[in-house]
């Protein structure tokens, strides 16, 4: 039960890991509009926030998967366990943050950069177990 506990709470941050830099990237324009920044500000913040939630979000779940999780197969459940998490942050930010005012609306190439970045992520979860796995191998080879 606490491995399934451990995998649910990991699931989650790659859920939150993908899900905070897209909330922010739809939202340039209404971010713009309640703070006053400038646009080009909001996205220069909107990046740096990225760069440093993907390095910082990697080292995190790397060293979590690699303590927590162990070197076990069913570790590759986060790969598709995620998903659910996200849409459900989905649904609870758009029915508490509607769109309602018409200018906050995103641009239509934004939905094509989600969607790449989407189609993209499992494969970077994959890749992260993969190699948490195999690094954990290699210490259990030199510790004999």
């Amino acid at each position: 039960m606490k491995y399934f506990l451990k995998l649910n709470v990991v699931s989650i941050l790659y859920a939150l890991m993908v899900f905070v830099p897209l909330e922010l990237m739809l939202n340039v324009y209404r971010i713009s509009r309640l703070t006053k920044w400038e646009i080009g500000t909001v996205n220069i913040l909107t990046g740096v926030v990225l760069i440093v939630e993907i390095i910082g979000g990697t080292i995190l779940l790397f060293f979590l998967t690699k303590k927590w999780l162990g070197g076990r197969k069913a570790n590759f459940w986060t790969v598709t366990l995620w998903a659910p998490y996200f849409i459900l942050f989905i649904y609870v930010f758009s029915a508490l943050f509607p769109i309602t005012y018409g200018g906050d609306a995103p641009n239509p190439v934004t939905g094509l950069l989600a969607i790449g970045g989407l189609i993209v992520y499992p494969f970077y979860i994959l890749l992260l177990n993969f190699i948490s796995m195999t690094s954990d191998d290699k210490q259990l080879k030199l510790s004999r």
